[in-house]
């Protein structure tokens, strides 16, 4: 293929600005030394890489020798509220382990850090490089052989290894994790300080929130031997600084397709919206009975407002008519091109209707799909452990290319140490879950769902009670019993495990549905165009986000929000004190008001800066061009919603836990100034 002419690499390039979720081995180091001055090493951004960790659904970092790390609150509080003892509420009050014999394992977190990355693309191309194969055949090959290489890569090294697919599938990279798991609870601010004005100021800004925690990785009973590790900055940020940002972005969709924008435009994301929002409303419900049930809501409440706040975030992006034509008239552009190369012509653009016409295949299955197979009784700890179980035990069985991809290699012994979880189950908050769910299925009244057996002649709640009073699932050992064998769950009468095994079949049928009619075809066209986008701007672009490590960099910069109000690059705890009204999501914990005087209300609590995030970044480590923390990221303002599609850095802002604020609350407000 010939290269582009100049012309069109020029009109067509969409980056613009600080733009980007880059890869570590793939940093345009040439680009911000031009745009500020400051040479990127690969020392620099390998001290950063290996002092980052992946916390769950969200990031953190290092910060001492010996495994302690820095994260949001936020991503920790079902630990906070599993790990309270009777008479104590860490999540309300807080918590600190002033000795390392008063920290507290936090049973199923884990940190992984990314310790090598290698590209294996023509190891995993030459699979499926075979004449007149079908795209599911060549999918089944490329997935066998991403197999081998993961299996042969954690032989070797005794890490846990995957694959990773980039530009859709125009680029592999093997990924060798080191991994902690044993995590224990350190420092944890009082929630009403943390998630201050709660979800009322969420994807606002000016924050005032302390969103930040404290864990500490462990090994072989010791604190675990962590060398690097990121040192605090003394001067913390100001208007103009240059700051590097490590996280693990949830998946965008900048590389998508016209067609597939309105696919989540008009099928999927109003699902999503419209299931969240209907559990949402009745859990605060629940929650405003009693004191109780606040503290048994809350992890849950948290869990589903950081969904719906990611699914509002697509949503909001895609309902842009501004940019949704950007992306055609990118997509047009692109597409031109391609017609105009005599070696690939009108044949090879044919790829871009070929995904729309599959996307509009199965756009009237996505509610169902979602219902059964993506997002079952959300919430309901019980029917997840069930679901796991039944699958478990009868995916352990099949060779390894057989099963589905959540139990191969490492997603296996994952489902398995998984059985050994001992999660607070409180039974009236899984009633209320599964009775939601019960009446989505009987309001769907599809011939796919056994509503009579499910159901059995009951209404909803009471089916639901009756499934979750015959349940044995919150002991482990029941649950590895169950799993050991396929048998053991088609005799069982286990009311959740029977209700599981009701829903299993539909929902794989529906899922294997999914693989042929979009996922096959979508792997092999989508690779055509990142291929030809990869003619257009190689690696001057970077693939879209999927919860892998990248680095981000920008500015901390003001702006002038959506009503033309000017927003100050930092809040203080000046502005704390000013906006707490002691009502509602606007208090502060007594010992705040205690040491008002103590504190320097002019310190930075919060700031904002360019830096090109998204979901799953929260959590994440802010350094300065010295590779010193400024800051924790754990939000965006309502601006940067859009970027999940398209970047703009004109009002879009992250936003972050200043260090100053972090230095002076621990030291003057909680007395824990040896985690400084």
């Amino acid at each position: 293929m010939k290269p582009w002419p100049a012309f069109i690499l020029l009109a067509a390039l969409p980056l613009s600005a600080d733009e980007g979720m880059w890869l570590f081995q793939q940093f345009p180091k040439d680009t911000v030394n031009e745009k500020h001055k400051f040479p990127v090493t690969e020392e620099f951004l390998e001290r950063l890489r290996l002092a980052s960790a992946r916390i769950g659904g969200g990031s953190g970092a290092f910060v001492s020798p010996e495994g302690l790390l820095i994260t949001n609150q936020h991503l920790i509080t079902d630990c906070l509220a599993r790990v309270s003892p009777e008479g104590k509420d860490y999540l309300k009050d807080g918590f600190y382990a002033p000795s390392r014999d008063a920290e507290t394992p936090c049973p199923g977190l884990q940190a992984s850090v990314l310790v090598s990355t290698e590209d294996v693309t023509e190891k995993v191309k030459a699979a499926s490089a075979g004449a007149n194969l079908t795209p599911a055949q060549a999918l089944e090959l490329r997935t066998a052989a991403i197999e081998k290489i993961e299996k042969e890569c954690s032989a070797r090294t005794g890490n846990p290894c995957a694959v990773v697919k980039l530009f859709s599938g125009g680029r592999y990279d093997l990924y060798q994790y080191k991994t902690y798991n044993d995590l224990r609870l350190v420092f944890a601010p009082e929630h009403d300080l943390a998630y201050f004005g709660r979800e009322r100021d969420s994807i606002t800004y000016l924050r005032y929130g302390l969103d930040i925690a404290f864990l500490r990785a462990w090994k072989d009973g010791q604190p675990a031997a962590t060398p690097n590790f990121l040192r605090w900055s003394a001067e913390g940020v100001k208007e103009g600084d240059l700051v590097f940002g490590s996280g693990n972005p949830q998946p965008t969709l900048r590389l998508a397709t016209a067609a597939q924008l309105l696919f989540y435009r008009d099928a999927s994301l109003p699902v999503t919206i419209k299931r969240l929002q209907a559990r949402i409303g009745q859990l605060r419900e629940l929650a405003l009975q009693s004191l109780d049930n606040r503290k048994i809501v809350e992890p849950v409440m948290t869990e589903f407002l950081a969904l719906f706040k990611v699914a509002a975030a697509k949503y909001i992006g895609v309902r842009d008519d501004r940019l949704v034509a950007r992306k055609f008239n990118f997509e047009g552009k692109v597409r031109r091109a391609v017609e105009r190369d005599p070696n690939l012509g009108e044949q090879a653009a044919k790829v871009w209707s070929e995904v729309a016409a599959a996307y509009k295949t199965w756009a009237p299955n996505e509610r169902l799909y979602q219902v059964l197979e993506s997002s079952p009784a959300p919430g309901s700890r019980l029917f997840r452990m069930a679901r796991d179980v039944v699958r478990l035990a009868a995916e352990r069985g099949k060779p390894e290319a057989e099963r589905l991809r959540e139990y191969r290699q490492e997603g296996l012994a994952a489902a398995e140490k998984a059985l050994e979880e001992t999660p607070a189950i409180h039974e009236s908050l899984e009633i209320l879950l599964l009775t939601q769910y019960l009446e989505e299925l009987k309001a769907l009244n599809d011939k796919e769902v056994p509503l009579k057996a499910i159901l059995g002649g009951k209404q909803p709640q009471q089916a639901a009670e009756a499934y979750v009073k015959a349940t044995r699932l919150k002991d482990p050992a029941e649950r590895k019993r169950l799993s050991a064998s396929r048998e053991a769950v088609q005799k069982s009468d286990d009311g959740m495990i029977r209700l599981a095994l009701l829903l299993d079949e539909p929902a794989r049928r529906l899922r294997k549905k999914r693989e042929q009619t979009i996922e096959s075809l979508e792997t092999s066209a989508t690779e055509k165009i990142a291929q030809y986008r990869f003619q257009l701007f190689g690696h001057a672009e970077y693939p879209d986000a999927n919860n892998t490590p990248r680095v981000c960099y920008g500015l901390v910069k003001s702006y002038l929000d959506r009503a033309g109000v000017f927003m100050p690059h930092a809040s203080t705890f000046g502005g704390l004190y000013y906006r707490k009204n002691n009502e509602g999501p606007y208090q502060v914990p007594q010992r705040w008001v205690d040491l008002k005087p103590a504190l320097d209300l002019v310190t930075p609590l919060n700031f904002v800066s360019t830096c090109d995030i998204g979901g799953g970044d929260a959590g994440s480590p802010v350094v300065n061009r010295a590779g010193e923390l400024v800051g924790v990221t754990f939000d965006g303002n309502l601006e940067s919603l859009p970027g999940i599609y398209l970047y703009t850095d004109d009002k879009a802002r992250a936003v972050h836990v200043a260090v100053q604020g972090i230095v002076e609350s621990l030291a003057k407000v909680y007395q824990a100034g040896a985690l400084l």
